[in-house]
């Protein structure tokens, strides 16, 4: 069976599965990925794992284990679901990394470099994630409707959830869609009609990085999202609510996208009142002993009496 022939089988079983377009995307280029690594040779476990030395010896844990649930998700239409391997273990973060979080201020120069370009369509898309926390796969459901009911109904891979809009955004955004002649449908799309698709959008963030001062590896879609969360939850301190709001099935998704910096965590230190002790004693006998001392001359006097 040559590659071709493997690859669109495969992505038919992808889409059999629900999987988003992007998720098909990948997998298909790990697929591919994979085929070449493996040649001629018969799959087998010690390929497999050897694979997954040979990846690990190129990238970071987590993208690993991203490349690796491609090639399990091949085994398994291939009926080899005997041969798929374990992911690698990755401790959970307990800081975020500073240099690739998006902050306020960096946001706010964003926006306003947006509006100053006349890029209103990025503008207002960039206020809606950084919002709503709404994914960049779900802003085809921002609708004309949905604005005007206040919320969108979102059904994707068999998940169902409800997108608030708060009153200033959904009022912001009937001003867009009015001035530009979108009477329905999708707010956000190109100009033949169609939804924005993530690399349209992403490549439109880049462009705004020089001149706004903003570093490029800080600017793409799902950044939003994360400061949406932590800006919720330095408000409304409820991970659950945060969860749900953000459609995580498993809380421990929504405990990295709130994590603390590491300065945050130094200020909670440096505000202990325990732990240092400033005076250090100034003889080589120790607190211990010296009090054992005043003890015994303690004892001592009480027998005199």
């Amino acid at each position: 069976m040559d590659m071709a022939c493997v690859t669109e089988q495969f992505l038919g079983f992808l889409k059999e599965e629900e999987k988003s377009d992007a998720t098909i995307s990948k997998y298909v280029y790990e697929l591919q990925m994979f085929l070449q690594f493996l040649g001629k040779k018969e799959i087998g476990k010690e390929l497999l794992i050897q694979y997954r030395s040979h990846l690990s010896s190129l990238y970071r844990p987590q993208t690993v284990n991203g490349k690796l649930s491609a090639v399990n998700a091949y085994l398994r239409f291939m009926g080899l679901g005997e041969y798929r391997v374990k992911f690698l273990k990755v401790q959970r973060r307990a800081y975020i990394d500073e240099k690739r979080e998006l902050t306020e201020k960096e946001y706010e120069r964003l926006m306003d470099t947006a509006g100053r370009q006349g890029n209103y369509q990025l503008y207002y898309l960039m206020m809606t994630i950084c919002s709503t926390g709404i994914r960049v796969s779900e802003l085809r459901y921002v609708t004309v409707e949905s604005v005007m009911e206040g919320k969108a109904e979102i059904s994707m891979k068999g998940k169902y959830r409800i997108v608030i809009f708060p009153k200033n955004l959904a009022a912001e955004l009937k001003a867009f869609a009015r001035k530009n002649g979108i009477r329905s449908g999708s707010i956000f799309c190109t100009r033949t009609g169609r939804p924005l698709d993530r690399s349209n959008i992403c490549h439109a963030m880049k462009k705004l990085c020089m001149k706004a001062g903003v570093m490029r590896d800080k600017v793409f879609p799902h950044n939003f999202r994360h400061l949406f969360a932590r800006s919720f939850y330095a408000v409304e301190k409820n991970m659950a609510h945060l969860a749900d709001i953000l459609g995580h099935s498993s809380i421990e998704t929504t405990r990295i996208y709130v994590a603390a910096s590491v300065k945050e965590h130094e200020r909670v230190l440096n505000r202990l009142k325990i732990g240092v002790i400033k005076k250090i004693p100034q003889n080589n006998h120790s607190v211990v002993q010296r009090s054992l001392m005043i003890n015994h001359r303690s004892k001592n006097s009480i027998q005199y009496i």
